[in-house]
């Protein structure tokens, strides 16, 4: 996700709304998140389609590589020759 530009990416409420349209195609372009304000407090980030995705993604691989240190810590692991033998057997159920 590229940087917030404080000069061009915070808004008010009612500059957004009078304007939507401009603010969506400048998201698209841009790619900057746009953070709305209500009465000169942060209330909403509006992000591209495309920056959602990828924020959704990193924080599904973050959540993933941890939850893999919390198995090795917590010895929840296979060894590699358990590995093989599991691997083995769930691709001969999958050839059936």
């Amino acid at each position: 996700m590229k940087h917030l530009n404080i000069s061009n990416d915070i808004v008010p409420i009612g500059e957004f709304k009078s304007s939507i349209s401009k603010w969506l195609k400048n998201i698209q372009n841009i790619g900057h998140p746009l953070v709305i304000t209500q009465k000169g407090r942060p209330a909403a980030v509006l992000l591209s389609p495309s920056e959602y995705d990828e924020l959704v993604y990193k924080r599904r691989f973050l959540d993933s590589v941890d939850r893999g240190f919390s198995d090795a810590e917590s010895g929840s692991v296979y060894s590699r020759k358990e590995l093989k033998k599991e691997l083995d057997k769930r691709r001969l159920r999958g050839t059936k």
